[in-house]
């Protein structure tokens, strides 16, 4: 996968740009994407992502991760359709992720857990209401949970 990681903090380590590039390769793999698939992280703070929440989801607090769906339609919007050949020369672009830093390190020392594993959660989250799915109702939640639990066990990032 073509993923661009961008650090709005410019504290994030190259050990954890590196975590989130191999697991969202990792979870790439497991949905069986393909290669060309293009998608962006961003890493910002409380401050930034409150903005966004706000904007786009009315909710004005910092939230942990935001994802902004390329492929998701909505009922104005006309939907983007490629032939096969297009499709593989552009790629498929699944859309962005925005990150909080803080609230990874905030949530890792709740839940007791690592910064590693807390910040593998949150992009492996956010990666997969980029393909899809969803936690509005119980059976959506148990479908992305569980997949979700599945991917970071698989990548070695348990609990």
């Amino acid at each position: 996968m073509d993923i661009a990681l961008i650090d709005n903090t410019n504290q994030l380590s190259e050990t954890h740009r590196k975590l989130v590039k191999d697991i969202l390769d990792f979870a790439g793999t497991y949905l069986k994407l393909p290669a060309e698939t293009e998608m962006s992280v961003t890493f910002m703070d409380n401050a930034e992502i409150q903005k966004y929440n706000f904007e786009y989801r009315g909710v004005n607090k910092p939230t942990d991760v935001i994802s902004f769906a390329i492929e998701e339609e909505d009922d104005e919007e006309l939907a983007l359709v490629f032939d096969a050949q297009m499709q593989a020369d552009l790629g498929r672009n699944i859309g962005d992720i925005l990150i909080s830093i803080e609230k990874v390190a905030e949530q890792a020392t709740y839940l007791g857990h690592t910064f590693e594993r807390e910040l593998g959660f949150l992009a492996v989250h956010g990666f997969l209401h980029l393909n899809g799915y969803d936690h509005m109702e119980a059976s959506e939640e148990q479908e992305m949970f569980t997949l979700q639990r599945e991917i970071l066990d698989a990548f070695g990032l348990e609990r």
